[in-house]
């Protein structure tokens, strides 16, 4: 552990002025770093692939962390806060460089479970979205046109850095992209409210082989994605409510087919 009291510290530079929308080092343009922040979420990334620059925190949280494999520099929660911009009530951050993810026919052909986003835009909805797959026993997660980044600052914070542990790849066309899954067993079932889709329960996928598609917080699905699928499942519900926030709607899903 390095005592630090400048705020100005080069070596601080990692975790800069993380609420100055153009300068945050996780943000795609920047410096594409990751991020974790609290104990619990920092210990996820140091169990993880992705290799640790350094730590940053006051005295008593980097101590709860163990032995560390990077340089922890400790400071007061006040010279933290100028540095990263805002007052941490975590009070340890760490940052870490990206790791190779995988191949998306290796990660295809090595999964029972999959999730498959189209347009998934809301990184607080994606984090979340991870944290349901790692407890649900999803293998994976495709990553279609129009998501966000899941190694962005805030959807590592809401998966409490599960998001560090489940596998995810791109598939740049969808639904094209479907017939990877396709060839390796899988039923592609979209998740859709509309009334004619099949009930979740009613549609014979626990324990197959099974990708679950689920489209942006807003519209859904696109009408492709939905027409390409194998089946169309709905999750039913109460008169007078239309849909789900897509994180819970792919909890109830997750489970459903395990």
């Amino acid at each position: 552990m390095i005592e630090i009291d400048d705020p100005a510290d080069p070596r601080l530079d990692d975790f800069r002025d993380l609420s100055t929308a153009d300068r945050r080092p996780d943000r795609p343009g920047g410096r594409g770093l990751v991020i974790a922040e609290g104990v619990v979420v920092v210990e996820r990334l140091l169990a993880s692939p992705y290799p640790v620059r350094a730590l940053l925190g006051v005295r008593r949280r980097v101590e709860a962390l163990g032995d560390l494999p990077a340089p922890a520099y400790v400071t007061s929660a006040e010279v933290m806060a100028e540095v990263v911009g805002f007052h941490l009530n975590r009070g340890v951050l760490a940052a870490a460089d990206r790791a190779p993810q995988p191949d998306l026919a290796a990660l295809v052909a090595s999964s029972r479970r999959l999730a498959v986003l189209e347009g998934v835009g809301d990184h607080e909805n994606l984090g979340s979205l991870f944290r349901n797959a790692a407890a649900l026993g999803v293998d994976g997660v495709l990553l279609g046109p129009g998501c966000s980044d899941p190694l962005y600052r805030r959807s590592v914070r809401v998966s409490m850095g599960h998001v560090l542990r489940v596998p995810f790849a791109s598939v740049p066309d969808l639904p094209g992209g479907l017939d990877l899954l396709r060839r390796n067993g899988f039923t592609v079932a979209a998740l859709t409210p509309r009334a004619d889709a099949v009930g979740l329960a009613d549609a014979g996928l626990r324990g197959r082989r099974v990708a679950v598609m689920l489209g942006s917080e807003g519209p859904g699905l696109t009408e492709g994605a939905i027409a390409a699928a194998d089946v169309a499942v709905r999750i039913p519900m109460a008169g007078g409510v239309d849909s789900l926030n897509v994180a819970t709607a792919a909890a109830i899903a997750f489970y459903a087919i395990a």
